[in-house]
């Protein structure tokens, strides 16, 4: 009899253990959230190409589907589009050239899509507005090159886009594993006004990422290193509603694969992150190349009246969708 109480006392534990899990952690006990998702323009709008077989060197200009709009990635004019288009945040690309400034480019080499040769830190920034960023675009293996001789004068540096979309909130990613492009990119932003500042995010490997924080530590960043740190600490303490340190000004990509792991996920684990500042963007499939919420199809499979942040490459036609499902 007293090992049989014993038992049904373990049990009962358990059970309130698990009851307090279910309620502390489930959307069900939430307050709905309100207001549209937050929408994030993968290098504004550009030409999409499909994912399979992609591999970090593979040169994605030389595939795209046959364009369905007249924008290139990374430019001042595709990223007007997407703000226009209802983009509350432009994602881009950056590299240093070589008198010391950013350009806003996203290869590691300009023979895919250019016709140059080399890398960005070869040129100057005067020498690169002479080049054809539009000149290896094709979507039929190189029988027709739609944006050939339409892309001089297109790159931009980072100070033009800054310029051209003064109150435009931006996503920047160093396309580097260097530690200096971080110490170079945070004296650039320490020039910056904090109300400029405050509508910048930076992110990418975790040196240059490491520098840029140390620098500036009220920037908000993310890199492999904060995302891990990140998440580990929220899967191992998450449950309790305790929101760890490493959580606290950052942003988190989160592939919708493993969102629904996370606790609390989506309204409770958003209000969370909300409550630290940090912004949470969902990323199609599983994250490896930056697939997005590009069509009607895609946003079936997010959560009910989801209003965290949305990765898309197709601004343009996600925006819509969304209004009328509103």
């Amino acid at each position: 009899m007293r090992i049989r109480k014993s038992w049904r006392n373990v049990i009962l534990v358990i059970l309130i253990i698990l009851g307090f899990l279910y309620v502390n952690n489930s959307s069900v006990f939430t307050k709905e959230r309100e207001g549209e998702p937050l929408l994030l323009a993968h290098r504004g709008i550009g030409q999409t190409f499909p994912m399979e077989g992609i591999e970090s060197d593979t040169c994605t200009a030389s595939r795209i589907y046959i364009p369905e709009h007249a924008f290139l990635e990374n430019t001042i004019p595709s990223m007007k589009a997407a703000f226009d288009a209802g983009a509350d945040i432009v994602e881009l690309d950056i590299k240093p050239t070589k008198d010391g400034q950013f350009a806003v480019f996203h290869d590691w080499t300009l023979e895919c899509r250019t016709n140059a040769h080399g890398s960005v830190k070869d040129y100057t920034m005067e020498q690169l507005k002479n080049i054809d960023i539009g000149y290896g675009y094709t979507a039929d293996q190189g029988a027709t090159y739609p944006f050939r001789g339409k892309g001089v004068g297109l790159m931009p540096s980072l100070s033009e886009v800054l310029a051209a979309f003064p109150d435009g909130e931006f996503l920047i990613h160093i396309k580097s594993q260097d530690a200096g492009e971080g110490e170079l990119l945070a004296a650039y932003l320490a020039q910056l006004p904090e109300e400029r500042l405050n509508r910048l995010t930076v992110y990418g490997d975790d040196a240059p990422i490491g520098e840029l924080k140390s620098r500036l530590p009220a920037l908000r960043v993310m890199s492999m290193d904060t995302l891990k740190s990140c998440l580990i600490s929220y899967i191992g303490a998450g449950w309790s509603g305790y929101m760890p340190s490493v959580c606290r000004n950052t942003q988190l990509l989160i592939p919708e694969k493993y969102a629904p792991y996370l606790w609390g996920w989506p309204d409770k684990f958003l209000n969370r992150m909300d409550r630290i500042n940090t912004r949470v963007i969902l990323v199609a499939g599983d994250g490896g190349w930056s697939e997005g919420f590009d069509t009607a199809e895609d946003l079936k499979r997010l959560p009910k009246n989801y209003s965290g942040g949305i990765w898309t490459n197709r601004v343009d036609v996600i925006a819509p969708e969304l209004t009328i499902k509103k």
